[in-house]
């Protein structure tokens, strides 16, 4: 199956999640109630730049990780990869484990990397 007809059957089945803008994720991180920031990017993309603050779980580990976050299902988690296809699919993962207050990061990465916004690398 090409890449298109995966996205777009990926789309098709997977809900919406709501979405935070990355002037409003930086707003936020500002403040005392930072959210879980998740990045499921891999981990070498992860060490090239990340948003403050954020975690690495790769999307693809996501499932046998939960249990590191598990504890913070009634927390706000914000997920994030490079251009979203991987973010939804760790954004399922989440919802079927039971999160309910999970946020997409609108634009992901490249829409954080774009606005010029703060940047931290391991």
């Amino acid at each position: 199956m090409s890449l298109y007809k995966t996205t777009v059957a990926c789309s098709e089945i997977l809900p919406e999640t709501k979405q935070i803008s990355p002037i409003e994720l930086a707003q936020v991180i500002n403040t005392n109630a930072v959210p879980i920031i998740l990045d499921v990017r891999t981990a070498k993309e992860y060490s090239e730049g990340h948003i403050p603050g954020a975690i690495n779980i790769e999307y693809r580990e996501l499932p046998s990780r939960l249990h590191g976050i598990k504890s913070s299902a009634k927390k706000q988690i914000i997920v994030y990869c490079e251009r979203g296809f991987r973010a939804k699919i760790a954004e399922h993962t989440l919802k079927q484990a039971g999160f309910k207050k999970i946020l997409h990061l609108q634009g992901d990465m490249s829409a954080w990397r774009s606005k010029g916004l703060e940047i931290e690398k391991d």
